[in-house]
């Protein structure tokens, strides 16, 4: 034992010289105690590997680690500040309550909403089950609801009239629930989004059913005071994610009335360094101000450059050459065989909400394909003060309809111009070609005529990108015989 003993300590021994040999190589080579690199000049009490870093230095790699800790937690937590911020709005700029539907049905209603469409009227609440479970009761009708966590990850659909009891996390359901008719549903988070469809063509209809739908805590069941819905009656409401430091503000609070979900843990140890912990008031010292008001706009830089026009998404790609793609990058589900999406639900959930099945009718040949593009047929970037035109083919390969929806960049949010108009569509009177296509017209100038009736008004100096929505494809589309041209500049 003690022979064996002596040998490995001689080894041993061996391998640290060898160590420092190499070391003191290195140090010939390098005789500075410093180091350049991306983030800038680093120092050290002797070469980068016999050296400690110098008091400076180390703070300055505190500083960096906690910025690049916040850029990424920006792009991670995109999806639940977009739910959080529009809950605000909801509640602080609308006034509705919890559990109110708030009803969004002319252009004006619907100017604060990530990418709505201007065709579909929305019925939309926020419930916080925090105090316990909520009922929602459809009625008979053409109506369909879908409720969405606050990751924008859909639980259940609505698609029944009847009693839906919603479950928070920890919740447990009433014994006698089923005997009682309810369909149990288990939220993972304590706050949830409704998302409720009106269906029918007919606006009485429409309205009719809107009254009837049901929402109100399940300890109301015995007396139900429904919360009923009102409408934004003009009023401003912004549902993109903020700015500056009110996205802190935003995530700060959503992470202290919600659940922590396993595959989050990490990110909530990144989250602590930079002032947010869960139980803790949110009160950030200057220092780590100062960090948080540049990885904001550094954060939604990088998330700008995932989500528009970015080849690192294969799913995204429409047909080659083509600078139209599919919009929903992001699985329903965020997650792949061995990973979760980050960077795809970042991308989608920048601009758009929710994220179904049937919004992915590319794969499906079901529901709606959405299609957005930010460069016309030259490669250049979307631009307001530039005149383009869109060719549609004829046979458009869409057995209910198809929109062309007009966004801007700033907001993601329907274009704001002085026609209040933002999309066309073949459910409108649109002047066709000859050969049955129709030619669309996007730009600051009217075109002359009846081709007015296809012209989207946009503004110089704001971008702006469109989706081109295809309600219930056809297998032209599926099997790509029908192309869709890029958009143009005019002559």
């Amino acid at each position: 034992m003690l022979i064996g003993l002596a040998v490995a300590l001689s080894v041993g021994a061996t391998a640290c010289t060898h160590g420092a040999t190499s070391a003191g190589t290195t140090a010939a080579t390098n005789l500075d105690n410093t180091i350049q690199t991306r983030i800038g000049e680093l120092s050290f009490t002797h070469d980068f590997e016999n050296g400690y870093p110098t008091k400076s230095t180390q703070q300055h790699l505190f500083d960096e680690l906690d910025f690049q800790r916040a850029v990424q937690v920006y792009i991670w937590s995109v999806p639940i500040v977009s739910f959080a911020q529009w809950q605000h709005a909801h509640m602080e700029q609308l006034g509705a309550e919890n559990g109110q539907i708030v009803f969004f049905e002319s252009y004006e209603d619907k100017l604060g909403g990530l990418t709505f469409n201007t065709t579909t009227p929305y019925a939309i609440s926020f419930i916080d089950l925090s105090e316990g479970p909520w009922v929602i009761v459809m009625p008979e009708g053409e109506v369909r609801g879908a409720a969405n966590d606050f990751w924008q990850i859909g639980v259940a659909q609505m698609t029944k009239p009847g009693k839906y009891l919603f479950l928070g996390p920890g919740q447990e359901p009433p014994e006698d629930a089923a005997r009682r008719g309810y369909t149990l549903i288990r939220m993972p988070t304590f706050n949830f989004m409704p998302g409720i469809r009106l269906m029918s063509d007919d606006r009485a209809e429409r309205m009719r059913v809107l009254e009837r739908i049901a929402i109100y805590p399940y300890a109301e069941r015995k007396d139900p005071r429904p919360r009923g819905y009102i409408t934004p009656d003009g009023k401003p409401w912004q549902a993109w994610q903020p700015r500056g430091m009110e996205f802190w503000n935003r995530l700060a609070d959503i992470i202290q009335r919600e659940s922590v979900q396993e595959r989050d843990r990490f990110f909530m140890a990144m989250l602590e360094s930079l002032g947010i912990e869960k139980g803790k008031p949110f009160e950030p010292d200057e220092r780590q101000r100062k960090i948080l008001a540049e990885a904001v706009l550094v954060g939604e830089a990088m998330t700008k450059a995932l989500d528009f026009f970015n080849p690192r998404f294969e799913n995204a790609h429409y047909v080659d050459g083509s600078n139209w793609e599919y919009a929903t990058v992001a699985t329903p589900d965020q997650r792949r065989e061995y990973h979760d999406d980050l960077d795809e639900r970042a991308a989608w959930f920048y601009e758009a909400v929710t994220n179904d099945p049937m919004m992915h009718g590319q794969e499906t040949g079901q529901g709606q394909v959405y299609m957005a593009a930010y460069r016309d047929s030259d490669g250049d970037w979307l631009d307001g003060g530039v005149n383009y035109v869109l060719h549609v083919p004829p046979n458009a390969p869409a057995k209910a309809f198809w929109s062309l929806t007009v966004y801007d960049v700033a907001t993601r949010c329907i274009t704001v111009n002085e026609t209040k108009e933002a999309d066309r569509s073949s459910r409108m009177d649109l002047l066709e070609n000859a050969d049955g296509s129709v030619t669309l017209y996007v730009g600051p100038d009217k075109p002359d005529g009846d081709k007015a009736k296809n012209w989207i008004q946009t503004l110089p100096e704001k971008a702006w990108f469109p989706y081109f929505r295809l309600y219930s494809p056809t297998q032209a589309f599926l099997d790509k015989t029908w192309i869709l041209p890029d958009i143009e500049k005019s002559n």
